[in-house]
């Protein structure tokens, strides 16, 4: 037996980055790229590497180009601590799993560093295979915590339930993670929405404008922490903005939707230093007339759009500055066991 299982990478559309300071967002999956991950059964329990896990290069610029690209680990980490964190969950829980062993490798063709959550994709996948492989059910709220458990505790990776909970569910997600709600609960309160809901969207990246969310976030983190007024105002802003989205989503009020998600990015670039790269690729979208905001923490932003005249010349503005454009698939949301693939 063979299985395959992906996960899609995802956009902030509204809110972020307040998921982590219990905010509340919405975010979508597109599979136009995706992460997948094939997994059967073998003598001995083996990850095998992907390309990106190599060690062996053409020359030191190819050395040096690597490491730029995907740092000194590559993708097997991901699998070896999403293993290693699913055995100990289902051991927690008193889940009896069999005893077959099997090998497991990914491929992912997700663009690296640009905000899009190509890492968690790959945890995702894993995930999905592994609880196809031994039959266990686990509801998607906690899919989305172990998937955080996993970058977080094992990993030592800065990250937040935004990009966890949309990849479980997939389609797109309004998510408020209210601090009483998720003391009480153990996680956020999740609604999706129908995809039919949005109006046309963009989304537009550059691989060497990535800014490592670790870098934003610690800084929001601490200021945070330290109950700075300016934070703490803007993640109610957020939250408010979020609500606000949702409500003209609902109602398909789309003409009321570029003025809020530019609040989104404006709000943002007023906490947080915006590198002139991505400020540039904001400002050249927004010329056009649309909207644009990052999908994360920078190299990748979003916006909305009219008509195809207007895809066509935000493709054209940005074209110079080496950014490519693309109209995301919106994914469908996963069934009730949440590793539909």
């Amino acid at each position: 037996m063979i299985i395959r299982t992906q996960a899609f990478p995802r956009a902030g559309l509204v809110g972020n980055p307040s998921d982590g300071y219990f905010g509340k967002t919405i975010a979508l999956a597109f599979s136009n790229y995706r992460a997948e991950v094939i997994l059967y059964e073998s003598p001995e329990l083996e990850i095998l590497p992907n390309t990106r896990d190599h060690s062996r290069f053409a020359s030191l610029t190819a050395l040096a180009r690597d490491v730029g690209l995907y740092g000194y680990y590559g993708g097997i980490r991901l699998l070896k601590a999403t293993v290693k964190r699913f055995h100990d969950y289902c051991r927690l829980r008193g889940d009896a799993l069999h005893d077959r062993n099997f090998t497991i490798r990914y491929h992912s063709d997700i663009p690296h560093l640009v905000g899009l959550a190509g890492s968690s994709a790959i945890i995702t996948a894993c995930l999905r295979a592994l609880m196809a492989y031994y039959g266990v059910r686990i509801p998607k709220p906690e899919q989305a915590n172990l998937i955080l458990s996993v970058e977080r505790d094992e990993l030592g990776i800065s990250a937040g339930l935004q990009d966890r909970v949309i990849q479980v569910y997939q389609g797109v997600v309004y998510m408020d993670f209210d601090r009483d709600y998720m003391k009480q609960h153990g996680h956020g309160r999740y609604e999706s929405l129908d995809v039919t809901m949005l109006p046309p969207l963009y989304i537009a990246f550059r691989a060497d404008l990535s800014e490592s969310s670790e870098v934003v976030h610690n800084n929001l983190r601490f200021r945070f922490e330290q109950g700075d007024p300016q934070v703490l105002d803007a993640m109610h802003f957020w939250a408010d903005l979020t609500n606000r989205v949702r409500d003209c989503l609902k109602a398909r009020q789309w003409n009321d939707l570029p003025a809020l998600l530019n609040a989104n990015f404006d709000r943002r670039a007023s906490l947080c230093t915006i590198s002139e790269g991505n400020l540039r690729m904001v400002q050249a979208a927004r010329s056009t007339g649309a909207s644009a905001k990052f999908t994360g923490s920078g190299g990748a932003i979003i916006g909305t759009y009219r008509d195809e005249a207007q895809f066509t010349e935000i493709k054209r503005v940005l074209s110079p500055l080496g950014v490519d454009v693309i109209q995301p698939v919106l994914s469908t949301p996963t069934g009730e066991s949440g590793y539909d693939s």
